[in-house]
């Protein structure tokens, strides 16, 4: 019995080596920074239903604005009701650049939201549905 535990300890362990590093990592051309957006609840939760929904209406005006600019690249929101609220993948050269963009969320103005970014590798190439043919 403690042969065949051995052998079967020893199969699972042999299967997933596989899993590490890659030894062929992808061609840099394949690859490019791209910059990381958490989006988090913010300090100020205390705006009437009224002021939610017109908040609510500037942060996805603001996300099609992006968009339609071509630095937003991939944005949703998280469903767990947690403190991350969402996230943004965007195409720009610098961080500055990001919070420019973010600076004209209502939400984040206004508190609603906060932010982190963090750069981020990625493949050189994220095609949505939004993407222009």
């Amino acid at each position: 019995m403690r042969a065949l535990s051995f052998v079967i300890a020893l199969f699972f362990i042999l299967s997933f080596m596989g899993f590490g590093q890659n030894s062929n990592p992808p061609a840099p051309e394949m690859m490019k920074k791209w910059y990381f957006v958490m989006l988090k609840k913010g300090e100020v939760r205390t705006q009437d239903t009224a002021e939610v929904r017109r908040l609510n209406e500037g942060h996805m005006a603001n996300i099609n604005r992006m968009a339609d600019l071509g630095v937003l690249r991939i944005a949703g929101p998280f469903l767990d009701n947690g403190d991350w609220r969402g996230i943004f993948i965007m195409d720009v050269k610098t961080e500055e650049e990001v919070i420019e963009h973010l600076k004209q969320d209502p939400a984040i103005a206004a508190g609603r939201l906060s932010y982190e970014i963090h750069p981020w590798y990625g493949p050189a190439v994220i095609k949505t549905n939004w993407d222009k043919e």
